[in-house]
């Protein structure tokens, strides 16, 4: 019901922002499309087939950076690459993130930025078309920020499309806003 009428195409090389309030319906599109959230049949589609056909040309990137603490940073890339196929290499991931020198530091240790750059650290190891990220630049100083932008760009301009929750400007990014306030003002549905 909380989708109810919403309807969107995401061509190849768009940029899908959600923006609206916490808790107004992001998060739940994202794991809706990502298959974690049940769907009717019919609602969710990739290239004119089910959304089962979808499960395997994404990459999630939830609020959690879902790493394993006592795995080192390079071991976690490494788990990832095997459960979903490398379509990079480990080493050109850590150092396009900075984390080169934490490759032997268990990831418990990281600090909660460090743990979102090993998370976003996947999206250049395995070779997926769309990117489901919600708020990835959360925790992320402004070189990280910059990282991140650099990263869709690249990801765009070969094609890729990536559907992102987000408070923060994607900056020189064209992307089509989806304003989850604007829906829950027009359902009438309050907040």
């Amino acid at each position: 019901m909380v989708f109810d009428g919403l309807d969107f195409d995401l061509a190849s090389g768009g940029l899908l922002l959600l923006r609206g309030a916490n808790g107004s319906g992001k998060s739940s599109l994202i794991r809706q499309l990502a298959g974690f959230v049940p769907a009717n049949p019919d609602a969710i589609t990739w290239r004119g087939e089910g959304q089962l056909g979808l499960a395997d040309n994404l990459a999630y990137i939830g609020h959690q950076p879902a790493v394993k603490p006592y795995l080192t940073v390079r071991e976690n890339l490494a788990l990832m690459g095997t459960v979903f196929g490398s379509g990079g290499e480990t080493d050109d991931a850590l150092n396009y993130w900075a984390l080169d020198g934490l490759r032997d530091v268990p990831a418990r240790f990281l600090s909660e930025g460090q743990k979102r750059r090993l998370a976003l650290a996947r999206l250049l190891l395995i070779d997926r078309q769309l990117w489901l990220l919600d708020e990835p630049n959360t925790g992320l100083d402004s070189v990280n920020l910059e990282r991140l932008n650099t990263a869709l760009g690249a990801h765009l301009g070969r094609g890729g499309m990536v559907v992102m929750a987000s408070h923060v400007p994607v900056d020189g990014l064209a992307a089509t806003i989806l304003d989850f306030g604007a829906l829950v003002s027009h359902t009438g549905d309050g907040a």
